[in-house]
């Protein structure tokens, strides 16, 4: 399992740092028996599903050190499995009560740094090199209630479904930038939506 994480997140995985997301995965499919965080027909395929889909982000990180925003973080996927990985500061935003402890718990038990906001994107003022979400809005809206947060040299890592194209083709009506799609390594209908230089379109 070693051999396939870091082929995903395309750098060394120490023994150390695999210990941690083993013992993240232990936490959370305990947590997901009080709280839905996890769809429980996923959780005989966690690591695939989960633990390895979120670490090919960090492929895309644009330097060692990079600042990274985990949007409605929810279970920590991906920004808990990201934080165990990078050497930079990770935030994770997450609005609900249930899940935002959780997060607390998380980071705390595994002893990795992590800033945890109990909140909304949209409240946040900082600016970070990366910014990554999965599963929290389409591409138009997400960008919409985060643009905020990015400088032109953020670096946006989306994971996306089948719709991928579709939301990148919406999306450029009213954002431009440097769009591309890659293809997920952990399954064949999803894909990452990687953009730099976001910024809005004036109107005509």
């Amino acid at each position: 399992m070693i051999g396939e994480l870091e082929q995903a997140a395309g750098r060394p995985v120490s023994r150390e740092t695999f210990g941690r997301l083993e013992a993240y995965a232990g936490l959370l499919v305990e947590e997901n028996q009080r709280q839905n965080l996890v769809s429980p027909s996923t959780i005989d395929h966690l690591w695939e599903r989960h633990i390895v889909d979120s670490a090919q982000l960090v492929r895309f990180e644009p330097h060692a050190g990079a600042s990274w925003l985990d949007i409605g973080s929810g279970a920590g996927l991906p920004g808990i499995v990201i934080a165990c990985l990078v050497d930079g500061p990770v935030t994770l935003v997450e609005p609900r009560r249930l899940r935002a402890e959780f997060l607390h718990k998380a980071a705390e038990s595994l002893g990795i740094e992590t800033i945890i906001v109990r909140g909304r994107a949209e409240s946040l003022e900082r600016k970070f090199d990366v910014i990554t979400a999965r599963a929290v809005a389409p591409l138009p809206k997400l960008l919409e209630l985060s643009h905020h947060l990015s400088t032109r040299n953020s670096r946006w890592v989306l994971p996306k479904g089948r719709n991928a194209q579709s939301e990148l083709a919406e999306a450029q009506r009213a954002w431009q930038g440097v769009f591309h799609v890659e293809q997920s390594l952990t399954d064949a209908d999803s894909r990452i939506i990687v953009a730099t230089g976001v910024k809005a379109r004036h109107k005509a």
